[in-house]
């Protein structure tokens, strides 16, 4: 890749040892070199967006094409069919839930390329004592049945405790079996399928893309299950996965909110950020999450120079505008309990508070604070912005948004009109 782009050295990242001579910074008088963001209600024509109308037909199609290119990457003008199969359909009891759990496959079509396979690993999970079809949150995680996962001993609700309670159902998604979570499995995967095993050129999705990918066409299995509600259905995910939910919530508008936790770059964190994890970080190190293109914006020489995330005419904010009007929440824990700082939850708050002009455009609420990005400060730890369609809470436990499962339970069921009788 770094041929193709004519870069022939990248900066490394910084490390997250405080102690190491490229240790990344954490000083906030150095986080922000270039602070002032593209603006996700300005046209490349310089012509201010006023109306849904002109976001709808001009300016998200604009942010679409830069992030596509630039960051996330395009999907093939030609995909694969996906065939669902139910292989195990159970009756099981969560706790005192009555549920039935469904494993299913779902295999891509790989005719024309047939020394690949793709075959789309998934578990759904309803409960039973609730009529009519029910919501569903996906996540994205290891996919299994209710009796092959091993209780909780906790005290406390597992989150998929917490969604049966609710009247909700739930589904696991593997995107390992979706796309490779490393370099080598470019050419493997739904992306070495679509590309007959050969390396990806410059605008070529990444596995960032590719797992919403495979996210969206589980929805087109949930569209046919008469248990599931699916004008109502979540997508949710913590760290990378917390990238991945995001990415598949604004790209993908038939999921109806997001549960977005600690995602950091690539996901809600501002990446013209200087603050943790780096431009540096993904572009040397996970460059296989984003666009091939995006290496360029970790170059140190290259024929094009030099460039950083500074240069990027898109960011985080823009990114979460796209899932404007939907349902989005921006979940966090603390660093004292292991959502390090390296996550800058600083850049993600920033954005969310940039994200919400776009959201009030478009009749919804955003955080219920001042669009200036610049001087609002995050709230108070489990102190909820939660009265709009755009949400922030950080809470107090460590890398995981299972202590924010039960606001974002009752925050959607507000805004959806749902309840569990």
């Amino acid at each position: 890749m770094m041929r193709q782009l004519g870069i022939t050295a990248l900066r490394p990242g910084p490390s997250g040892d405080a102690n190491a001579l490229n240790h990344a910074n954490y000083d906030e008088a150095n986080a922000n070199p270039c602070p002032l963001l593209p603006d996700p209600l300005t046209l490349k024509d310089g012509k201010k967006v006023s109306n849904p109308e002109t976001w709808w037909r001009r300016r998200r199609p604009e942010i679409v094409a830069d992030l596509e290119r630039e960051v996330y990457g395009r999907l093939p003008a030609h995909l694969p069919r996906v065939t669902w199969t139910v292989t195990v359909t159970d009756r099981e009891l969560v706790g005192f839930i009555p549920v039935i759990a469904k494993e299913m496959v779902g295999h891509v079509d790989n005719s024309d390329y047939p020394l690949i396979d793709v075959d789309i690993k998934m578990v759904l999970v309803v409960p039973v004592n609730v009529k009519g079809p029910k919501p569903v949150l996906m996540m994205f995680g290891r996919p299994k049945l209710p009796a092959q996962a091993q209780p909780s001993r906790s005290t406390e609700l597992s989150p998929t405790e917490e969604l049966l309670r609710a009247g909700w159902g739930y589904v696991t998604i593997d995107p390992s079996s979706i796309q490779a979570d490393n370099g080598a499995g470019m050419t493997r995967g739904i992306i070495g399928l679509v590309n007959k095993g050969q390396p990806r050129k410059p605008e070529d999705w990444g596995s960032l893309r590719a797992w919403a990918w495979g996210a969206a066409r589980g929805l087109d299995y949930l569209e046919t299950d008469s248990l599931v509600d699916a004008k109502k259905v979540g997508i949710e995910g913590v760290s990378r996965y917390g990238k991945a939910a995001l990415v598949t919530l604004a790209f993908e508008p038939r999921f109806a909110a997001g549960l977005i936790g600690s995602s950091g770059k690539g996901g809600a964190t501002l990446l013209r950020r200087n603050y943790g994890e780096a431009v540096e970080s993904l572009t040397g190190g996970e460059y296989y999450w984003m666009v091939g293109n995006f290496m360029k914006y970790g170059a140190s020489e290259a024929g094009f120079g030099a460039k950083t995330g500074c240069d990027l005419d898109v960011d985080s904010h823009d990114l979460i505008a796209l899932c404007a009007p939907r349902l989005t929440f921006i979940s966090y824990g603390i660093p004292e309990k292991g959502d390090a700082h390296w996550l800058d939850h600083e850049g993600s708050y920033m954005a969310t508070i940039a994200a919400g002009t776009v959201f009030k455009l478009l009749g919804a609420r955003d955080l219920g604070v001042s669009n200036d990005y610049r001087t609002e400060k995050m709230p108070p730890v489990n102190t909820g912005l939660l009265d709009g369609q755009l949400a922030w809470r950080q809470h107090d436990g460590g890398h995981t948004d299972a202590p924010n499962i039960k606001y974002f339970l009752a925050w959607v069921d507000k805004n959806i009109g749902h309840s569990a009788k």
